[in-house]
């Protein structure tokens, strides 16, 4: 039995995508074991999004040859189909498979043991003119509680700094009834909270013939039908997808999670505008107002990227203001990182490094704070927490887990309480980011 391990880098699509791939090994007969150890065949499931991610991605594959020199090292997705050509060079992989190759991992594998294909394969397509959705799928999560679906790939708005379009080529959806099929069996298996994932979760079914369109909200009403599903929760959001029939019908299905992640970039329109962002911070705002409208305080978390070409500071206090205004539950903050290959990269008034720093400081300092008031405005209230996790905090053991709303609460430990749901009252902070739930 030949031992395979997987790391994964990048986001919650490359997740399930790794997830889906140790699955086909098992299947085919491997023995899944952890990437420190010493394994035959070690697969990379790369990230592109930004050149910290390329180097990320360039030294997981070199950490894994130098673990085994006699091991086959397999690079997989963005990366590749980023940098194909300086895989080849740097000759840190032995096998390189782009995106929409995954599922055909085993057959691959099985052809080098064979010695059919020499070093340095290549399994790379044209991933901008590509219409297939890949069907890779899981029928178990290695979390226990909670598993990621994948319903969607590719993206077609090329936002100026993106790479994304180029490594996962144009909108592609998955098949609603396969989506569906899927859950059913995680439910059946006591898998109770779902999030859909995808590159561009808010076109999901725009590709679909006219005769069979879908959209998100249909595949939600769907999966909200499915017997054993507790929650459903959803990955980013485009503001534009938040209208009043969309938030009006989310908030009448009984699995959805009041946890909205709308991806802002910059509170500024002249900024949005060179992002090429598509909205403008008015149509943001009303997104959120919707969302407060028909859901009672739900947890609103957003992106922001700080010293893109050309912001000044004027443009980056309308972003500070913007960002006061919406009072957001959690905010991850982006210096702009100069990506090759997009068209940010040759803007001028490029920001220095100094200057980035500054303005990410200021805003981590907002979204901290904005975080606990966030958290404190929960406190007394009755919640449903999902339990997952063992923590030890001041010496004392407890169960954690995550309310509808993505805040992390903990009871006492109990075993026997693992992975599933349990009510009570929000009483006070355990710490900065956990709150105690005192059951009845």
């Amino acid at each position: 039995m030949r031992k395979a391990a997987l790391h994964n880098l990048g986001c919650k699509v490359n997740y399930y995508e790794t997830e889906a791939m140790a699955q086909l090994l098992e299947e085919a007969g491997y023995e899944i074991v952890p990437f420190e150890e010493a394994a035959d065949v070690y697969i990379i499931n790369t990230c592109s999004v930004t050149n910290i991610a390329d180097r990320k991605s360039r030294q997981m594959l070199h950490r894994a040859k130098k673990r085994n020199p006699d091991s086959v090292v397999v690079a997989a997705g963005c990366y590749v189909q980023a940098a194909g050509e300086r895989l080849r060079e740097d000759g840190g992989a032995d096998i390189i498979i782009g995106n929409n190759r995954k599922t055909d991992l085993v057959e691959i594998l099985e052809n080098h043991f064979a010695g059919k294909q020499m070093k340095q394969e290549e399994y790379l397509i044209d991933i901008d003119r590509t219409h297939e959705y890949e069907k890779l799928g899981i029928k178990k999560v290695s979390e226990h509680t909670r598993a990621f679906i994948k319903v969607q790939d590719g993206c077609s708005q090329f936002c100026s700094y993106c790479i994304i379009p180029y490594t996962r080529g144009r909108i592609r959806s998955r098949r609603p009834e396969e989506v569906a099929e899927e859950v059913k069996k995680l439910a059946a298996l006591g898998y109770e909270e779902i999030v859909l994932t995808g590159i561009h979760l808010s076109s999901y079914g725009m590709d679909f013939p006219q005769e069979e369109r879908e959209t998100l909200l249909g595949l939600m009403m769907r999966l909200d039908e499915i017997e054993g599903l507790k929650r459903m929760r959803l990955g980013s959001l485009e503001p534009r997808i938040i209208t009043e029939d969309f938030v009006k019908a989310l908030a009448r299905l009984r699995t959805i999670c009041p946890h909205f992640h709308l991806s802002l970039q910059s509170g500024s329109d002249e900024v949005l505008r060179r992002m090429n962002r598509r909205y403008t911070g008015e149509e943001y705002k009303r997104g959120c107002r919707l969302l407060r409208k028909w859901f009672h305080n739900p947890a609103i978390t957003t992106d922001v990227i700080v010293g893109f070409p050309g912001e000044t500071q004027k443009e980056f206090e309308e972003t500070v203001q913007f960002v006061e205004d919406i009072q957001f539950y959690e905010m991850h903050v982006f210096k702009y990182s100069k990506r090759e290959g997009t068209r940010a990269a040759k803007m001028e008034g490029q920001i220095e490094e100094a200057v980035k720093s500054s303005r990410s400081d200021m805003l981590l300092a907002m979204g901290a704070r904005m975080s606990e008031q966030y958290r404190r405005s929960l406190l007394g209230k009755e919640r449903e927490v999902l339990l997952e996790e063992r923590a030890v905090i001041d010496g004392i053991e407890y169960l954690t887990g995550y309310t509808r709303e993505y805040v992390k609460a903990a009871v006492l430990w109990d075993a026997e309480k693992k992975g599933r749901t349990v009510k009570g009252i929000l009483k006070r902070m355990l710490t900065a980011e956990i709150v105690m739930l005192e059951e009845p």
